[in-house]
């Protein structure tokens, strides 16, 4: 086992409590991938570094990095908590299943590559009010790669055309034109501007997004594309993905609001 004491950026993706006053924090860091950390006595009143493990934080810390088994904090510098994820249940669950689609895709201690600036700059957005259910539609299809499914979105898959209709086929790995629409009779039948969208999120920087409107038509579409592609292609569903289904099913059974 080797260490490494290094000044690191990070983000709380999980707390355990452990033994009597202790506990674990997982995090997400911009150097050595996904590290659970032991804090000695963190559960006892006035513990120094408590604003550095609250839930939706982004910190830099200071720590000896194990490269197997616990690592260990000894300084958090600077801590923010994204106030408005923290505080609304549904802002929540985007930003909890964002992070755990990110956590599913990549074993701890593995370099994530972009994918801790991806986190990062999408938990900002939702917090700044950027729609939450379209910045997880576009981690849903960036991620694909990284779970080994990375469908074709430039055009179609056996000609490359981009002039005529497009559908997604999961038999072919991604998009066909309507001219080979009757090689896949199991085609979504994905509706045009869901499509047309699910290909701009596949090279979307999320630097670039300030605002984006979708309907609820569109965004419903959305959910069902890839609710598909991840249950039949990808085969993962974390526990936070479920707690939006019925979170989604909830609030369709809420009786309308009275017109003000």
């Amino acid at each position: 086992m080797t260490r490494v004491d290094a000044e690191f950026a990070g983000l709380v993706l999980a707390r355990h409590n452990y033994r009597e006053s202790d506990m674990l924090v997982k995090l997400m860091t911009d150097r050595f991938g996904k590290k659970m950390f032991m804090f000695n006595r963190a559960r006892k009143p006035g513990f120094r570094m408590a604003a550095g493990i609250l839930p939706f934080t982004q910190g830099q810390y200071v720590g000896s990095i194990n490269s197997d088994g616990l690592s260990f904090m000894t300084t958090v510098k600077d801590a923010k908590q994204f106030q408005a994820i923290a505080g609304d249940i549904t802002l929540n669950a985007y930003a909890t299943y964002i992070l755990a689609l990110i956590d599913q895709a990549f074993p701890d201690g593995e370099s994530l590559g972009r994918w801790y600036d991806f986190a990062a700059t999408a938990l900002t957005l939702i917090d700044e009010g950027v729609d939450p259910a379209i910045l997880t539609n576009i981690a849903e299809v960036q991620l694909l790669g990284a779970f080994g499914v990375q469908p074709e979105w430039r055009g179609c898959v056996l000609d490359g055309r981009t002039d005529l209709p497009l559908d997604f086929s999961e038999q072919y790995g991604g998009l066909l034109c309507q001219a080979h629409w009757d090689l896949d009779h199991y085609r979504y039948h994905v509706q045009p501007k869901a499509l047309y969208l699910l290909r701009r999120f596949s090279v979307l920087d999320l630097h670039q997004l300030h605002s984006i409107q979708v309907s609820d038509a569109t965004k419903a579409e959305l959910r069902r594309v890839l609710d598909r592609i991840y249950s039949d292609m990808v085969g993962v569903t974390p526990k936070a993905k479920r707690f939006l289904d019925q979170m989604s099913k909830w609030q369709d059974q809420l009786p309308p609001r009275a017109p003000k």
